[in-house]
């Protein structure tokens, strides 16, 4: 099971990250974010990062990156984190990437999924899903909580990790 953390801040670097034989040349970049502490993290964004809604990132803009804090990680600074999700902020939704139980109640405790005939459930690659998301791997993007713990939203698209 993955651990999904997340690092918020701007891009202040986008390079091409050599990996692999010459016919990947290009498929890989090195995103570089910073936060407001002055914190630093490199991501290694690959074809099989998932970008919400397809968005394209670029120096400037505000991010979320989402990785799994379980996964080995190489001892540099600043750290070097294989991107699962890339998020550009928004003020009209929210990005939660997590393990969602049997109840869709997030692995943190801080998040219960209602979810409507209108929500979306979606593969990565924008196909409908047709089995139930629970207990699996998810990115909701949602708008307004309950102020309940664990809060509770009725979610506007669910991303299936397969």
């Amino acid at each position: 099971m993955k651990s999904f953390k997340s690092f918020f801040g701007v891009i202040t670097m986008i390079d091409h990250f050599w990996r692999g034989g010459v016919g990947r040349v290009g498929c890989t970049k090195l995103i570089t974010v910073e936060n407001f502490n002055r914190g630093v993290v490199n991501f290694v964004v690959s074809p099989d990062t998932y970008f919400v809604n397809q968005e394209i990132v670029k120096v400037g803009d505000t991010v979320t990156g989402f990785y799994d804090a379980l996964a080995p990680t190489p001892l540099i600074y600043p750290p070097q984190l294989q991107a699962i999700v890339m998020s550009k902020a928004s003020q009209f939704y929210n990005v939660k990437v997590d393990y969602f139980d049997n109840d869709l109640v997030s692995s943190d405790n801080t998040l219960k999924l209602n979810i409507s005939p209108s929500t979306q459930i979606l593969l990565e690659n924008g196909q409908p899903f047709i089995k139930s998301p629970k207990n699996r791997n998810l990115v909701v993007i949602y708008g307004p909580t309950t102020r309940s713990i664990p809060a509770q939203t009725t979610p506007y698209k669910i991303i299936v990790l397969c």
